[in-house]
């Protein structure tokens, strides 16, 4: 990070200041809201999914304690009435559109990186998450009788084993299936979708095709397949190795079956006859780094704890947090820190409130080896005993005292 071009003491300042807010500075947009700006709104809340604020008051708490932050923000003090209002009230296509800026920031600062090694290139995962709602409060997201939700359609990108980021979410209710989702997630690309098997069908398998983008997918018995050709599988744990037709009209496509550790049965269809089965097996392996960010954006930005229960203010809310962990990576990128991104935004958050100097020097940090190579182990002495007095009982002593 250049310090001449940050002008700003604390972390958190210098992480706001990356957000591409300029769309936000019509004066037109802000029309009777002057005590609380779009723009203003939106770094609260950012604010808040990187700090891991808890709840309205909290939010209110660490803005009267850091001044600073408040000149950042561009408040002078907030409510958390005002909070909760804005933010059911905010239209989710300006916060989508700032997630979409921030996106680009980070494909630009990811564009050298060459996805993951062993010729599997860059690859985008695709699958949903569910966020549970209270009952009693989101009668609107009912899924059964004992269950509500929604869920985020997630494409994730792939672009090195330690860098990672969704490039787009598509919110929805917990009613609606993934196989239903795949024609707004699945576009043009040069990466490999990866996707599990809600996804894969027939039709959707012709409009892949259609659109020329590569796929590795995971599919259920029900897909019906009639065998053209079979390859000699060059890994054990590969069963079958196909080339193979589910449609007349469509151009064949390659099928692996293979098995794990545990002897659960894989069954993989693809586009890619170029690769080895062992690349298509890796590849599929590799759709488990979504499921390990949905469980990481959930424990660390908070997504479970919702600031609303309207459905605008809670599409509003996965939006920030992604938000969050967007700016969090652009960081890590421009920081060049080798770090995981787990790692990163740890070190982060424990430094949101100090200077981006002293951040800078905790990235740098080394810790020292202090072992100094093997010891002998001490014989153990015996513990000694206690005296627990006339009073209190020991139950070891009760015992022995009864069989006496």
């Amino acid at each position: 990070m250049n310090k001449k071009s940050i002008g700003r003491e604390m972390l958190i300042c210098q992480c706001l200041s990356l957000l591409p807010t300029e769309d936000f500075d019509c004066p037109l947009m802000d029309y009777r809201n002057y005590k609380l700006s779009t723009k203003s709104l939106i770094k609260t809340f950012v604010s808040a999914q990187l700090d891991q604020w808890s709840s309205y008051e909290h939010i209110e708490e660490k803005l009267d304690a850091y001044p600073k932050l408040r000149k950042e923000i561009g408040i002078q003090e907030i409510s958390g009435s005002q909070l909760s209002r804005r933010i059911n009230d905010l239209p989710t296509e300006l916060v989508q559109k700032l997630f979409i800026k921030v996106v680009e920031k980070v494909s630009q600062l990811t564009k050298g990186l060459k996805g993951l090694p062993n010729g599997l290139g860059w690859l985008r995962i695709v699958d949903s998450t569910e966020i549970r709602l209270p009952e009693n409060l989101c009668n609107w997201a009912h899924i059964s009788k004992k269950q509500t939700g929604v869920k985020m359609h997630t494409r994730l990108v792939v672009a090195s084993p330690d860098v990672v980021y969704p490039d787009k979410i598509v919110p929805s209710s917990g009613k609606l299936s993934d196989f239903e989702s795949s024609d707004v997630m699945v576009e043009e690309s040069d990466a490999i979708y990866v996707m599990d098997r809600g996804y894969p069908s027939r039709e959707n398998i012709m409009s892949w095709q259609k659109k020329e983008v590569s796929f590795v997918v995971r599919i259920s018995k029900s897909l019906r397949l009639g065998i053209l050709e079979e390859y000699t599988p060059t890994n054990p744990s590969v069963v079958q190795d196909s080339k193979v037709s589910y449609t007349v009209s469509q151009p064949p496509v390659r099928y692996i079956e293979f098995v794990d550790e545990k002897q659960r049965i894989y069954r993989i269809l693809t586009d890619r006859f170029d690769l080895t089965d062992q690349q298509v097996m890796e590849i599929y392996r590799a759709r488990w780094t979504i499921e390990l960010f949905f469980k990481w954006i959930k424990q660390h930005l908070r997504l479970t704890k919702i600031w609303s229960t309207n459905p605008q203010g809670i599409w509003n809310q996965m939006f920030l947090a992604l938000i969050a962990y967007g700016l969090s990576l652009i960081l890590k990128l421009q920081t060049q820190s080798n770090k995981s991104p787990w790692e990163f935004f740890r070190l982060l958050q424990t430094y949101l409130f100090k200077s981006v100097s002293s951040f800078e020097r905790a990235l740098k940090f080394k810790k020292k080896k202090i072992s100094k190579g093997r010891k002998k182990v001490p014989i153990p002495k015996p513990k000694p005993t206690a005296d627990f007095g006339n009073v209190a009982i020991n139950k070891t002593e009760k015992k022995k005292r009864k069989h006496r």
